[in-house]
């Protein structure tokens, strides 16, 4: 009998946990203890605040993938997320990372991650188009 697939727009639904479990149990006897953790860096403008951006991402095989890193214009430009990236960066290495990997798009944030040590490891042209996507890493030391 051919199994029943349904096409779904839904970000977090149980099927998708499912698929997550299924992998990570796939996964456990070669990532070993550098399983998932989640890491983040949340930014208020004041203790108590509403959250205006941050650092996220999670430790996964001995890498940090950073998801994402975000501040509002008004805070770019004074070393906060440099200081964001390093703080995260120190965090993984106390967990045992040995690198971190990012993504980001031509009209993001690559000369800022490049001056914090990455190096570019592949790009993919018209992801969007017009634009591109770069994949960046950086290989503690």
């Amino acid at each position: 009998m051919e199994p029943h697939v349904t096409l779904s727009e839904l970000d977090d639904e149980p099927a998708a946990q499912a698929a997550r479990e299924g992998l990570t149990a796939f996964n456990a006897p070669f990532v070993g203890p550098h399983g998932y953790k989640p890491l983040a860096l949340v930014v208020r403008r004041e203790e108590g605040g509403e959250p205006v951006g941050g650092a996220f991402g999670w430790c996964y095989g001995a890498w940090l993938f950073l998801h994402y890193l975000f501040l509002p214009e008004d805070m770019r430009g004074g070393g906060l997320g440099a200081r964001l990236l390093a703080r995260l960066e120190d965090e993984a290495k106390a967990r045992g990372c040995i690198g971190a990997h990012l993504d980001t798009f031509s009209f993001q944030a690559r000369p800022f991650y490049e001056a914090q040590g990455y190096r570019v490891l592949g790009t993919i042209t018209d992801q969007p188009p017009g634009h591109a996507r770069h994949f960046l890493f950086k290989r503690f030391s």
